[in-house]
């Protein structure tokens, strides 16, 4: 079957977005719908799978059996959530094999601060490329970046491409649990006297590079996003409702929130994440 000019699929795409309605197959999306949904979901992709392979380390340093176990399974989730995302790429005639093989996800950079920098060619976002060095790091990766990532995916549960929303689902529910893993952790953690002030500064280390991972307010691709019902909110509403919820767990454990600095306002010449 000859596809239809891109244009007319781009009026009639935008037309069903308008009221609406979800993109359920290839044939139905323009090149640019196409192009932002696979730099999407490929951002999404390679972040489950880093994320899965930085927590790796901690199923053998892990405190006790109990959490030796956790962690196994929350790397198992991390891995499943990388292959439902893969598997949608699939669908968009991504050689995921070939992508998976050329490309290093248990890359790790010995820099205390890369600001808003890839650190490859991948598409993680770059928080993922930082090495989870302590249990307190592991844990307050949990608190932040976990909270930070559920923020933005909110946007992928009732996105335009059906596809990734019915595989949303489950990615979220497991995603909360990883939040409750924590906050449970970070409670404890900060009412001991002997722990508190290594959870702080871990706090103070993950807190700034979890604000980072949003992107830049007004950012164009955004823009686009939004456009195609990718994204339903600007970036700086995203990292605002995290910064809010961050806030007031934070208060609940006696844990002071970090300062953070825009990117833009001490690297104005360097890149921002895409989104």
């Amino acid at each position: 079957m000859t596809l239809e000019p891109n244009r007319v699929r781009e009026e009639k795409l935008l037309e069903k977005i308008a009221k609406g309605g979800k993109i359920e197959d290839v044939a139905e999306m323009s090149d640019e719908y196409r192009e932002h949904l696979t730099n999407l979901m490929m951002m999404q992709a390679d972040s489950e799978l880093a994320g899965a392979f930085g927590y790796v380390p901690w199923i053998q340093k892990s405190p006790d059996i109990k959490e030796t176990l956790q962690v196994a399974q929350i790397v198992k989730d991390e891995v499943r959530h990388a292959r439902v995302m893969y598997r949608l790429l699939e669908g968009l005639d991504v050689d995921v094999d070939a992508y998976y093989k050329s490309h290093n996800f248990n890359l790790r950079v010995d820099a205390g601060d890369i600001g808003t920098l890839r650190a490859a060619d991948d598409k993680r976002v770059n928080i993922f490329y930082y090495p989870i060095e302590e249990w307190s790091d592991f844990i307050m990766f949990n608190f932040c970046m976990d909270r930070g990532a559920g923020h933005q995916l909110e946007d992928s549960l009732d996105c335009s491409y059906k596809p990734w929303c019915d595989g949303m689902e489950g990615i979220f529910k497991e995603e909360e649990m990883h939040m409750a893993h924590g906050d449970q952790w970070t409670k404890k953690l900060s009412e001991s006297d002997k722990t508190h002030d290594d959870v702080q500064a871990a706090f103070e280390k993950w807190y700034p590079r979890t604000m980072n991972i949003f992107g830049r307010a007004n950012s164009p691709k955004n823009v686009l996003y939004r456009k195609y019902g990718l994204k339903k909110r600007d970036n700086d509403e995203v990292r605002s409702a995290f910064a809010a919820d961050i806030k007031e767990k934070a208060a609940k454990f006696g844990l002071k929130v970090p300062v953070w600095t825009p990117v833009a306002a001490r690297m104005s010449d360097e890149p921002f994440i895409p989104g």
